[in-house]
């Protein structure tokens, strides 16, 4: 059969399961787009920049089991969206990147978009394909798909040369997709090793991380076996139920927050799942564990990168997780009583804090957080972006369970929450979605709220507002006692919120916040995105800030 390059990606992308593209169609990809217009189960996303788009293809991968998709234009298209695949590949999120290419089938040098696409992403992707015959178009796909999803998931790219969308060739069959995902081998004897050393624990605890989502059950079975606290990456926020008594919050170092610090201040015997032990969890690698340490990983490379373990376990969390809760619970079980009662307390005490503090006519976080938090579904998704508010949401927001928490971590790109939310929404229509943004966040990508209002998506944003880049002025503040080139322009929200076409809500004060949240969440039940102007006060610093701050500058 005769076909283009451009059906034959569209029929293995169909196959794969992928639900939607992202990007902005030109002169490389308009046969790839023409062909995704026509497909029954594939619905295109014309985005304002392939930034944005990449975070919303970021935002479906992690919030769903379909993978994120981004559809481009060679050169500019890549260099734009390279901020989305950054934050995709070092925060292990699968993506797959389709640009154009220029034609192969020219003598003539100097084609528009000409730059060596492979050399630009191969530092930000685990694989670059180049599809160059007509036959080899769905198996690149797959293979892509594969890779992408294998391991330590992250992005992927695939470069499709504008002849072979444009021009017919000849194919034998388009055949369905086989795709198998293999598993590293469980090695039973440290899986007992593990439980071994757990059940011998004088304070055993958990630290488990974006790697550990799928088990969120069997971490609950192996904390409640220990009575064992347990903390959490900034990405695995949501991986461990909030609102669980053995819950202490984020990290467990001299940047967390009491409930944790005193949990872990004797910890003998660490289980740690799903981490790496990078910067932001640890702030700024202030977090030791102790010497004996077990941990679990899918990526052999994270595993004692960082700190010795006697007990290193590369699998998959899926497999090692339930397998440790079953060889665990054949062992004597702990009274973990005292350890949930002085979590309890240690939060109470570091709520009432905030609480107390005098926000002088600007709202409190810790109120904003607790209204919010009571007015949303318990699987609602909270999505941060990178700034103080990320590390306010961390102490001060719970997520249920039920809930889950996206945030950009490693790669810690600025500019996330607006198109990560916009993703997350169409793809989850019937969960609430709230982000969390700073305004100097908001700045970089809030034109795509552009794109929320013609697709009908409705997330909220609630914009922090204060009128600087509030974490990097802190920074500057503690050793230096002034700031430089932190402070944001001025925006009128409301102007923003009726030109982009989204609906306006203004908090000014706490007395505003049960109103306020209240009718941003009936707007965005309407189908309506919102645009929630907080008047935030960031006079009080966050434990992450000071105890990082503090680790920094010994």
């Amino acid at each position: 059969m005769k076909t283009t390059a451009a059906a034959l990606v569209r029929h293995a992308l169909e196959q794969i399961g992928v639900r939607y593209t992202f990007g902005i169609p030109g002169v490389h990809n308009i046969e790839l787009y023409d062909e995704l217009v026509s497909s029954e189960q594939i619905t295109p996303v014309l985005v304002t920049h392939e930034g944005g788009g990449a975070f919303m293809a970021d935002g479906v991968s992690r919030a769903t089991d379909t993978i994120g998709v981004l559809c481009i234009v060679p050169a500019a298209g890549i260099t734009h969206a390279m901020s989305g695949i950054g934050e995709a590949f070092l925060d292990g999120v699968p993506m797959l990147i389709v640009s154009g290419g220029i034609r192969t089938d020219m003598e003539q040098s100097f084609q528009l978009h000409d730059v060596d696409q492979q050399a630009l992403l191969k530092p930000l992707t685990k694989a670059q394909y180049k599809i160059e015959r007509y036959e080899d178009a769905i198996p690149v796909v797959y293979e892509a798909y594969q890779t992408a999803v294998s391991g330590e998931p992250g992005p992927v790219f695939i470069e499709l040369p504008a002849n072979l969308q444009l021009l017919t060739g000849e194919v034998d069959s388009m055949p369905d997709a086989n795709i198998s995902i293999e598993r590293p081998a469980l090695d039973e004897q440290q899986i007992r090793d593990a439980a071994a050393m757990l059940a011998g624990a004088t304070k055993p605890g958990l630290f488990v991380g974006w790697g550990a989502k799928d088990v969120t059950d069997d971490l609950v079975r192996i904390a409640e076996h220990l009575g064992a606290p347990v903390a959490t990456t900034l990405q695995g926020l949501g991986v461990f139920p909030g609102d669980h008594p053995l819950h202490t919050g984020f990290s467990f170092g001299p940047s967390a927050v009491p409930s944790s610090r005193n949990a872990f201040a004797d910890c003998d015997v660490m289980l740690a799942i799903g981490t790496r032990f990078a910067e932001i969890c640890t702030g700024s690698y202030g977090a030791i564990p102790p010497e004996k340490l077990i941990h679990i990983d899918i990526n052999p490379g994270a595993i004692g990168a960082n700190h010795k373990t006697p007990i290193g376990i590369c699998a998959d969390a899926r497999d090692a997780v339930p397998a440790l809760a079953e060889v665990l619970g054949e062992t004597p079980s702990r009274d973990g009583e005292a350890v949930k009662a002085q979590i309890a307390k240690d939060k109470a005490s570091y709520r009432d804090e905030w609480l107390k503090h005098d926000s002088k006519g600007r709202v409190n976080p810790c109120r904003f957080f607790t209204e919010l938090r009571s007015q949303l579904d318990d699987d609602a998704i909270v999505i941060s972006d990178d700034g103080n508010h990320t590390f306010l949401t961390a102490e001060l927001m719970q997520i249920n369970k039920g809930g889950e928490f996206l945030s950009p971590t490693d790669f810690n790109c600025m500019g996330y929450c607006v198109p990560a939310s916009i993703g997350v929404k169409m793809a989850l229509p019937d969960r609430q979605v709230a982000g969390i943004v700073g305004d100097g966040a908001f700045l970089m990508t809030g034109l795509e709220s552009v794109t929320a209002g013609a697709n009908d998506i409705a997330p909220i944003w609630f914009v922090f507002n204060d009128g600087e880049l509030a974490q990097i002025a802190q920074a500057q503040e503690i050793p230096y006692q002034r700031t430089a080139c932190t402070d944001v322009g001025k925006l009128n929200y409301e102007a923003f919120a009726t030109a982009t076409g989204v609906d306006y809500v203004e908090i000014r004060t706490d007395d505003d916040l049960a109103d306020g949240i209240s009718r941003a969440l009936a707007a965005a039940g309407d189908n309506r995105p919102v645009l929630v102007n907080v008047h935030i006060d960031y006079s009080k610093k966050t434990q992450f800030t000071v105890g990082t701050v503090q680790t920094n500058l010994k």
